[in-house]
């Protein structure tokens, strides 16, 4: 199952052709090259890999992320006397490069989210990349706890994004609640017609209620003895995650939760004044300020007297292809991204992600103040899980939390995710 939000760092399959959007180093020509690839398994072009440009360096991406990278990329290379393409994957990014590389015909770079990590190790796909001395200092500890998979460094994180809390301040008079139970008091106080817009739907969705699932005292995986994710140890069906249950229907009961509400309506419902409060993340902003909502941002809060709500912090990164025809090259920009901020901030001025830099938030702390508040947010979330059982948990606990939002018993509720989650797991 598809993670059921819309994904601000990972934005893949938007467009439904393949090309190639950079140019060549040095040259004058910046047109753009369409090439459609082998064919797919069921033969057909359509969302197939491009052909491997013929560049010094060439990155795979999204489209939305190409655009932004393109002058970034040529101006780097520019700058090293090379040449550079960046190429757009539409479809199945992961999939078509992991079957390129696997042939030796991919790119050197891909960017991509990192939970994708766990799956492309586990393919021989991507190699550690030698980030400069002073990466620590340079990086928010989030963007290098993300890259950083069985103690190895996976990547160049450049960006991160996590859930954040929305309030309508013409729907409230608690502006920043400091609980859920204060916030469940002031929107009902405010008369809105919905307390809360977060993302539930008829199949649920496990990304969004993250914060309330570990507020309640859910984890997800436990931890072996050197600190990596244990896949034998599934939290869902355990203690915590039947109290976090427990809430999670208690929030059902006074509609505050609702499975009419979905990823198609959610910030919409905010945005027309129909909401006090809204969950989501910084892909609510733009249309927040076209709506000219009066809004304050404050992280989401947990239950009194229960833990912290701590959601997930997806992290974008450049990563180096294992079998690139050219892995100095690639290793060399992996290292710029980190040691300056100047190829994030140029891809910042086509794409505006919160940055992983500190520098540059910093810089842009003026300007984009809440998109720097969220990437300080994020110091507080949890890099969502790159190991590839990740994949078990989507589904049935998602199915699970909206269940219990439409009034299921608490604990046969999540004790059934967890045998399903533990059966797939195997």
């Amino acid at each position: 199952m598809q993670i059921r939000r819309k994904n601000f760092l990972a934005l893949s399959g938007i467009a439904a052709t393949t090309g190639v959007l950079a140019a060549c180093g040095g040259s004058s020509d910046s047109g753009s090259d369409s090439s459609s690839g082998g064919s797919d398994a069921g033969g057909s072009s359509e969302g197939a890999a491009p052909e491997r440009a013929d560049a010094d360096l060439v990155i795979w991406t999204d489209e939305v992320k190409a655009g932004a990278l393109e002058g970034p990329a040529q101006d780097w290379a520019e700058a090293n006397n090379l040449t550079v393409a960046v190429q757009i994957v539409a479809d199945d990014l992961q999939g078509n490069f992991i079957t390129a590389n696997q042939a030796g015909n991919g790119p050197d770079m891909i960017v991509a989210a990192h939970d994708w990590i766990g799956n492309l190790v586990q393919n021989s796909a991507i190699s550690p990349v030698q980030l400069p001395s002073g990466a620590s200092d340079a990086i928010a500890p989030v963007g290098l706890e993300a890259v950083t998979y069985d103690g190895q460094t996976y990547g160049a994180p450049y960006a991160v994004e996590t859930l954040v809390l929305y309030a309508n301040n013409e729907l409230t008079d608690v502006p920043e609640p400091s609980t859920v139970e204060e916030l469940v008091e002031a929107g009902e106080a405010g008369g809105a017609e919905n307390v809360l817009s977060l993302p539930v739907g008829e199949e649920g969705d496990a990304y969004h209620m993250q914060p309330f699932y570990t507020s309640g005292g859910g984890y997800l995986f436990g931890e072996d003895s050197e600190g990596n994710l244990d896949p034998s140890d599934v939290g869902v069906g355990q203690e915590g995650s039947i109290s976090a249950a427990e809430k999670i229907v208690e929030l059902g009961e006074q509609g505050v939760l609702k499975t009419s509400i979905s990823n198609d309506n959610a910030i919409s419902l905010f945005t027309d004044g129909n909401a006090a409060y809204l969950i989501s993340g910084p892909w609510a902003l733009a249309d927040i300020r076209t709506a000219e909502v009066d809004f304050t941002m404050s992280q989401v809060p947990g239950f009194e007297g229960m833990d912290p709500a701590v959601p997930f912090a997806g992290v974008n990164a450049f990563f180096v292809a294992s079998s690139g025809a050219n892995q100095a090259f690639a290793q060399q920009f992996a290292t710029d991204v980190v040691s300056s901020p100047d190829i994030a901030e140029a891809m910042f001025a086509g794409n505006e992600l919160p940055p992983v830099n500190l520098e540059l938030q910093e810089k842009l702390s003026a300007d984009y103040p809440e998109i720097v508040k969220i990437a300080e947010y994020a110091g507080d979330a949890s890099p969502m899980p790159a190991i590839p059982e990740m994949a078990a948990i989507w589904e049935p606990l998602g199915q699970a939390e909206a269940n219990l939002v439409g009034g299921a018993d608490a604990e046969s509720t999540m004790t059934s995710a967890g045998e399903q989650i533990s059966s797939q797991i195997g």
